[in-house]
């Protein structure tokens, strides 16, 4: 009786042949002896075979998935890049397996682990150690996502800091303001690090003494009603303008300063960096840089992809993808004539 759920490996057991070779045979490549040929197609035929990737994958010595490693899961800015990497693995019929590093004391032998698993790793830049991305390089095909990895290891990241240096300048010179503060932690991600040293970049460039240092928070919205407290709690002077390492933070920040009855701008000026949907849709839009987040990732599976078709190369290239800046009401520009959403 016919048997669509046969498998490749069942196939190649009652024909008494690798599954390499039934997989040769089904997908009409390779070299069989005729009288090989025979036989396997012939089973094919009987039990109702139909070949399907995982099948191919692992006659071809590999598992048909491919790794996502990042520090945690919340927030959109995740959710874009779980998309960008899905829109290409999934048309390859390449599963997609993530592990998440937050708050895991193993974090580096998770990944590795997870290397033994999938066919090529895309690792968020600063979640493990260089040790660890070195030797998951040696396993499968490795690029680094929002960072730079160590030796020849590709990575596809933003141009942070064109677009903040311009965002930056932007607040100093055409709004003719002081006194701004920077909120994210440049220890934290790579990424952060980048928009830090642009920040105070556009300071030195037009002779302005820049803060010392950032206040140093975390990425998510929470955490920028954090930061909103600790600058605007009236323990300090209040500063002309907030410029925030994401928008998560950013629609934090504006939710603690409406809280304590203030105008943004007027009062108040908050930028963000991403460009995420909720920016151009809270009172007022937010000023922001907008990069392609979706890309990032995306890119990064086209590499491992190519790469894992190919056994015994390896990805090339470091990719810096480009940044634009969205000016909005928040940092005092008048709207933007679409009525507002800037996108």
């Amino acid at each position: 009786m016919s048997n669509s759920r046969m498998t490749v490996r069942e196939i190649a057991k009652l024909v008494g042949v690798s599954v390499a070779t039934v997989s040769r045979v089904s997908n009409g490549t390779g070299q069989v002896s005729e009288e090989m040929r025979r036989r396997v197609l012939d089973a094919i035929e009987k039990h109702g075979y139909r070949p399907d990737h995982l099948g191919r994958a692992l006659a071809a010595g590999r598992h048909g998935a491919l790794g996502l490693v990042f520090p945690g899961l919340s927030g959109p800015y995740f959710t874009e890049l779980i998309q960008g990497f899905e829109s290409e693995a999934v048309p390859s019929r390449a599963s997609v397996h993530i592990l998440c590093t937050h708050l895991r004391s193993d974090s580096d032998d998770q990944v590795l682990e997870m290397g033994r698993r999938v066919d090529g790793v895309a690792v968020m830049g600063g979640t493990i150690s260089d040790e660890a991305l070195l030797r998951l390089a040696k396993m499968v095909p490795v690029v680094v996502v929002a960072g730079e990895g160590p030796g020849d290891i590709p990575s596809v990241r933003a141009d942070n800091a064109g677009s903040m240096l311009a965002l930056t300048r932007h607040l100093l010179a055409d709004h003719d303001l002081r006194d701004l503060v920077f909120v994210g932690n440049p220890a934290g991600s790579p990424d952060v690090s980048e928009r830090w040293a642009a920040f105070r970049q556009a300071h030195h460039d037009l002779g302005i003494e820049p803060p010392a240092e950032p206040v140093a928070v975390s990425m998510q919205q929470a955490d920028g009603v954090l930061a909103a407290d600790q600058l605007l709690g009236g323990e300090t002077p209040r500063p002309a303008g907030v410029v925030c390492a994401n928008d998560e933070t950013a629609l934090g920040v504006l939710v603690g300063a409406l809280g304590r009855g203030l105008r943004v701008p007027q009062d108040l000026i908050i930028t963000g960096f991403d460009d995420m949907p909720a920016a151009a849709l809270v009172t007022p839009a937010l000023t922001t840089v907008r990069q392609p987040v979706r890309e990032l990732t995306a890119e990064a599976a086209r590499l491992i992809l190519r790469a894992a078709g190919q056994p015994g190369d390896a990805p090339a290239g470091g990719l810096v993808l480009p940044t634009e800046l969205v000016l909005r009401r928040s940092c005092g520009c008048p709207a933007p004539p679409t009525g507002g959403t800037g996108r």
